[in-house]
């Protein structure tokens, strides 16, 4: 019985071989056909030609073969350096993340040596998103560069008219108040030296303070007035920058189409769509911040100054303006005008007024937070709290008061972009995986 497995492997090499001569007897085949014919026409005996080797039995049973990866997969996962696939994604990733870094710092840096005209396009581009609605009501009756011109005129007015009449108030009632200031502080003074935990502030400990502070001007003197000509340098710049704000909000209200189709002109054909689609949600979600902020700041300025009236503080108006200024900024600004007012409650009126200012304004805050917002600004601008916060701080540490008035819109618009063009898969229904799912 054990003769039987190498008889068959015996077999299987004499057919081999067999296999091998015919397959090199079939290369002279035609030459020996020709020789067998014509042996056949002298009369001589014709030579039989080879027989086609047979098929093989599937009783012998199947070839080996060998089964060997693709290249393609072996070059992937080796790139003969001896690095893993990861590590080299990953070193790909971080240069590329480390390029748009330098682009970032590097536009960030151009913008700080061209601040000035930086800040005069942004403001020209706010004042064209909140005149635009009103310029084109004009510009159905009359041409585009007088219903230009009106609406201008008519936001000099509005903003001519609210400072006339926050110095007008102020002028009126200096007198008053300088006296209601002098009987606070000196009520604050009686509160202060009988303060609980044992501790106590006297008029002659204020009046070591207030000597010391005129010593440290005097001391200083030079400093400051070096402080106060690099002020006076920062007053022209500002001005500056608002004469070259308005001139650019005059061609972006009269000429605003004409120039945004020219950029789309001077780009690549094949890019133009992306780009206009882009530019369409960027100037619809800037706009929609620009009105809605200016809405917003109006409605709490207004509610400030019902608010600081009925409560008798003086300087209604002006603290009413300084809520309306600190609106635009995001987070900060309005709880500062609120620390401010409440001050000046607290020195004319006493503690529990201050109280009750603050209990207004801090409500004034939640109406504007959960009800103004989502109805003025709706999802032209949906920003989570923690991204402006961030923002904010983000934009505070790089460019200061300016930074933070200016990084929201800016955030805003990036997003609005990068959302409209981004292909977005499904979102997840459950972050947790079932249970049952997971069973083997």
């Amino acid at each position: 019985m054990r003769l039987v497995p190498q008889r068959i492997q015996a077999v299987a090499v004499r057919q081999a071989a067999a296999a091998r001569r015919a397959a090199s007897a079939n290369a002279g085949g035609s030459a020996a056909a020709i020789g067998s014919a014509t042996d056949a026409d002298d009369g001589s005996p014709a030579t039989p030609a080879p027989l086609p080797p047979l098929p093989r039995s599937p009783a012998r049973g199947a070839r080996a073969r060998v089964h060997r990866l693709p290249e393609a997969h072996l070059r992937a996962d080796d790139g003969g350096d001896g690095v893993p696939r990861w590590m080299r994604k990953s070193a790909g990733w971080s240069w590329r993340i480390l390029v748009v870094i330098a682009l970032i710092s590097l536009l960030v840096w151009a913008t700080a040596r061209i601040q000035l005209v930086f800040v005069a396009v942004f403001l020209g581009l706010v004042i064209t998103a909140v005149l635009r609605p009103l310029v084109n009501v004009f510009a159905k009756v009359m041409p585009r560069g007088l219903a230009t011109a009106l609406g201008l005129l008519s936001a000099l007015a509005f903003v001519g008219g609210l400072l006339t009449y926050v110095i007008t108030s102020v002028t009126g009632q200096w007198e008053s108040l300088s006296e209601q200031f002098s009987t606070g502080i000196a009520q604050l003074f009686a509160l202060a030296e009988n303060l609980p935990f044992g501790l106590t502030i006297t008029e002659d400990q204020v009046s070591e303070w207030l000597e010391q502070g005129q010593a440290w001007l005097q001391e200083n003197q030079s400093a400051l007035l070096d402080r106060a000509a690099a002020g006076a340098g920062s007053v022209f710049e500002v001005f500056a920058a608002l004469a070259l704000a308005i001139f650019c909000t005059v061609f972006f209200l009269a000429r605003g189409n004409e120039m945004w189709k020219w950029f789309l002109n001077q780009l690549p054909a094949k890019v133009r769509e992306k780009w206009m689609l882009a530019g369409g949600v960027g100037w619809y979600t800037f706009s929609g911040y620009a009105r809605g902020t200016v809405i917003i700041a109006l409605v709490d300025g207004f509610l400030a100054a019902i608010i600081l009236l009925i409560a008798g503080v003086p300087l209604a108006a002006p603290l009413a303006v300084l809520v309306f200024i600190g609106a635009f900024i995001p987070l900060v600004g309005a709880p500062a005008a609120m620390i401010i007012a409440m001050v000046v409650a607290l020195a004319v009126n006493g503690p529990v007024n201050a109280i009750l200012v603050g209990i207004g304004i801090a409500l004034i805050g939640q109406f504007e937070g959960h009800i103004l917002q989502p109805l003025v600004m709706g999802k032209q601008v949906s920003l989570h709290p923690l991204v402006v916060a961030l923002a904010v701080t983000a934009g505070t540490l790089v460019a200061g008061i300016l930074g933070a008035v200016i990084v929201i819109p800016i955030v805003a618009v990036i997003w609005a972009v990068y959302a409209k063009l981004r292909n977005l898969d499904p979102p997840m229904e459950d972050l947790e995986p079932d249970a049952k799912a997971m069973e083997p």
